[in-house]
């Protein structure tokens, strides 16, 4: 875990998919590659050890790594920081509500089952719906 790491992941319904920003601070600076896994998970909570709550990545159609639903691209660290703006139609925002979105220590390789190699989970946080 990364316990000063902060951020926000929103996701914003489009006519064409879903719009998912993410804005992440106090990375660890130990990633040599500084590259680091952002996925949505299905479980409904961070809790547990190392968040073991998550449960695996979200995955509603049973696709390998990395066509499932949840798999987004890396966040890439700058000092510490990394922006992301990506646009997806794996999903629409309702269809991960009360789910997880989970940082990972280390990048995914797109290749390897279930989860990309990509390292403990150092942070999470609960999707839910602003009102």
């Amino acid at each position: 875990m990364a316990p000063h790491l902060t951020g926000t992941v929103r996701f914003y319904q489009k006519k064409n998919g879903v719009l998912v920003i993410a804005r992440i601070c106090r990375l660890p600076q130990n990633n040599p590659s500084g590259f680091f896994a952002m996925h949505i998970h299905e479980g409904e909570s961070c809790s547990g050890n190392e968040f073991s709550a998550t449960g695996v990545h979200f995955d509603p159609g049973s696709r390998p790594h990395p066509d499932h639903a949840g798999d987004l691209p890396p966040l890439l660290s700058c000092g510490g920081s990394a922006y992301s703006a990506v646009m997806t139609n794996r999903f629409t925002v309702k269809d991960i509500i009360d789910r997880t979105v989970v940082i990972h220590s280390g990048p995914d390789d797109f290749r390897s089952q279930p989860a990309g190699n990509s390292g403990t989970k150092i942070a999470c946080g609960a999707i839910f719906a602003i009102r």
